[in-house]
């Protein structure tokens, strides 16, 4: 069984080293590979396709979420912009910050490195970007009438 495998293997290998050697003569008559070869963008879902993989993956990995204001605080979710001291030394009973938008944040922070107030402009600038809203925060869509 084993002299098959090596045998299949060797053989693709002498055939995949023979077609890199003569890809000038037969490279101009192979057909084009969409996305690749052809003209304009990257369709969307292509382009983010490994953001898309990354995130089901570390939907599964397991990290806990805070659930107060002082875990918000021990796990990094505070900054000098948005302190959360104030609430802690209150005594706040609430739960803390909003939990989907702090997982989302969270995962910022562990995927992209970044401190928490950074991880916060990019998790706002990606709701905006869903929402259809612009960066200078008015609405994309052209039918939208903007009185000043």
């Amino acid at each position: 069984m084993a002299f098959w495998f090596y045998t299949i293997s060797f053989v693709l290998l002498v055939l995949a080293t023979v077609l890199y050697l003569t890809r000038a003569t037969w490279k101009p008559y192979a057909p084009p590979i969409p996305y690749l070869t052809a003209p304009g963008t990257i369709p969307e879902p292509l382009y983010n396709l490994h953001d898309r993989i990354t995130g089901y993956i570390d939907s599964w990995r397991y990290s806990r979420v805070p659930t107060n204001f002082q875990e918000d605080a021990e796990a990094g979710l505070h900054s000098s912009n948005f302190n959360l001291a104030e609430n802690i030394e209150a005594g706040d009973s609430r739960q803390g910050l909003d939990e989907g938008a702090k997982r989302e944040i969270y995962v910022i922070m562990r995927r992209r490195g970044v401190e928490f107030d950074e991880a916060r402009r990019i998790w706002i600038e990606e709701r905006f970007r869903r929402e259809g809203i612009g960066a200078d925060g008015r609405p994309l869509d052209r039918k939208a009438v903007v009185f000043s």
